[in-house]
């Protein structure tokens, strides 16, 4: 056996076949292969070490067996819980997911990852494509060559969309807050081009109009600067709204800084129910969405071949003790 990496031709003449019943043999045909040549071209790739050209495969059938998801900032367990519901039904049909992050939202230079992002799978073929990074206003996404494309939040004209109902969601969290007694409150919010921070905060100042805003990074880094902030300007709300959860566990720790026991001296509340909420203390009052099943949703929306209009994703407040009624 050759010490280079062997090639299909190799496998044909070790099994004595043709080079076109070898590839369908290998590569699968809609014409069958007769089941003695296929196992003798099954043995002699084993043989030889042989592994097909997975791209060369998706270029010549036009798509792969290969889905991709496009992701923020992979550290952040948003993102790692919508990944677990794609990984789930890609599972399901045998198929395997690729994952792409570009980072932290740092402005043009976060939608131009994403672009090139998707340059770059075009030339993968994959059999479909889920966008979970935020979208920005006013802005388009291309879908990719040779895949389906689905969005995971409104503001993706032209993609299908599992649209989530962020406005709604903050929105009823503002109307909770004011039955437990706050009335002076301030929003902790991402980036404003962002189209989830401004769903969210439009949402919340629905029920809340006077509520203030403090922009800042959508991280944790960014709740803590927003906080402190906040707190530096000789401001004391009787609670803070975080427009995610990361955000919210930052602007805790820059409470506790200055002394202030989050909960006690000023309620925090944030969004997504993300896994470690329930666990930090005072546990994070949060607007619950059901994050692996809109990740497993997105994907079968980009494998549908008809998909039907889907009623948006209905977000749940859960109040807990860092929120207590005043």
């Amino acid at each position: 056996m050759s010490l280079n990496t062997p090639t299909l031709t190799d496998v044909a003449a070790h099994a004595g076949v043709s080079l076109a019943t070898a590839s369908r043999a290998l590569n699968g045909s809609a014409r069958k292969v007769n089941p003695e040549l296929q196992e003798r071209v099954l043995a002699s790739a084993r043989t030889l070490g042989y592994s097909a050209n997975v791209q060369a495969q998706a270029v010549a059938r036009g798509t792969s067996n290969v889905v991709a998801l496009v992701v923020g900032d992979i550290a952040d367990p948003y993102f790692a819980s919508i990944s677990s519901g794609v990984v789930r039904v890609a599972d399901e049909r045998g198929l395997v997911v690729t994952i792409t992050a570009t980072g932290p939202y740092a402005g043009p230079e976060s939608t131009a990852r994403e672009e090139a992002a998707l340059d770059a799978l075009r030339g993968q073929r994959p059999r479909a494509v889920v966008l979970a990074g935020s979208r920005v206003v006013g802005t388009d996404t291309r879908p990719g060559d040779g895949g389906r494309v689905a969005a995971i939040g409104s503001g993706a004209p032209g993609l299908r969309t599992v649209d989530v109902d962020n406005r709604g969601g903050a929105a009823a969290l503002a109307t909770e807050l004011l039955a437990l007694g706050y009335r002076d409150v301030a929003v902790l919010a991402g980036p404003e081009e962002l189209v989830t921070v401004r769903d969210r905060v439009d949402g919340f100042r629905s029920v809340l109009p006077s509520a203030r805003v403090v922009h800042a990074e959508f991280t944790r880094e960014g709740g803590h600067r927003a906080m402190t902030a906040l707190l530096a300007a000789g401001e004391r709300p009787d609670c803070v709204f975080a427009v995610s959860d990361v955000m919210a566990i930052g602007a805790m720790a820059a409470l506790r800084e200055t002394g202030i026991v989050p909960g006690e001296g000023i309620g925090v509340a944030g969004f997504d129910d993300i896994p470690l909420v329930a666990d930090v203390t005072p546990a994070l009052t949060s607007v619950a969405l059901p994050l692996a099943d809109i990740g497993a949703r997105a994907l079968e929306l980009a494998l549908a071949d008809d998909p039907s209009p889907a009623e948006p994703v209905p977000a749940e407040v859960r109040l807990r003790a860092s929120t207590p009624r005043r």
